[in-house]
């Protein structure tokens, strides 16, 4: 049921999760606004792109925030273009031993930190009440500020932050990309607007981390298919 007392902010790079996030919780939260944070990364233009497109077919408002600081101050290869992006072997998706360095090799300084606390000036001017997140468990493995204990944290320094007590809620942090695949297929998302990629090409470039795990949960859940023409 749609919440009509309040309405809602999601983070949206339009990668996987966010635009699942999105799918499952535009009625029930009344997601109004998405934010798109180009912070100097190499996809930006593509995230950005997938993220107008995800906001039309939702039929939400959308806005791009610049942090020229935040590229300024971050040296690791997913915005330091002189850096390789990291390349993993699907086969050591699960040991910490590569994805631990691979997470500090596209590492950005305090990133989704910065993120929820814009995403809060803007739900406390605007007296929004929820901010949308889409923190996943597979990730949070290698990635902290995606867990459910960085989420409660966060959560209770916007208690005092906060006119309107801002709460993050992220739907997916129990789950891992094969189960958000699922999710998505059962809600009806349109999977084919999504960009989950660490490099700045048109298509999925198909080598680094995130896509690595999106075609693998792919795989998983539609056996025997290449599912989706962007996950290249």
């Amino acid at each position: 049921m749609k919440n009509t007392q309040t309405k809602s902010i999601i983070l949206l790079s339009g990668g996987l999760d966010s635009l699942v996030s999105l799918g499952v919780t535009k009625e029930k939260y009344n997601v109004s606004l998405a934010l798109t944070f180009d912070y100097g990364q190499r996809t930006a233009q593509q995230e950005i792109i997938a993220a107008q497109k995800i906001t039309e077919h939702y039929s939400i408002q959308h806005r791009v925030i610049k942090l020229p600081w935040l590229e300024e101050i971050t040296t690791t290869s997913l915005v330091n273009k002189a850096e390789k992006l990291p390349e993993l072997d699907s086969s050591e998706l699960d040991n910490p031993d590569y994805t631990e360095k691979s997470a500090k090799n596209v590492w950005v300084p305090n990133r989704n930190g910065v993120f929820i606390n814009i995403a809060a000036g803007f739900a406390d001017s605007m007296g929004f009440k929820y901010i949308i997140f889409g923190a996943n468990k597979e990730e949070a493995a290698t990635f902290p500020d995606n867990s459910e204990t960085f989420i409660h944290k966060i959560n209770e320094s916007l208690q005092y932050s906060t006119l309107v007590k801002a709460e993050v809620v992220a739907p997916l942090a129990a789950y891992n990309k094969k189960e958000i695949v699922k999710i998505a297929l059962e809600n009806n998302v349109p999977l084919n607007l999504l960009r989950s990629c660490y490099a700045d090409g048109e298509k999925h470039c198909g080598k680094c981390e995130s896509c690595l795990r999106l075609k693998r949960a792919l795989n998983e859940v539609i056996k025997g298919a290449n599912p989706v023409e962007f996950a290249a």
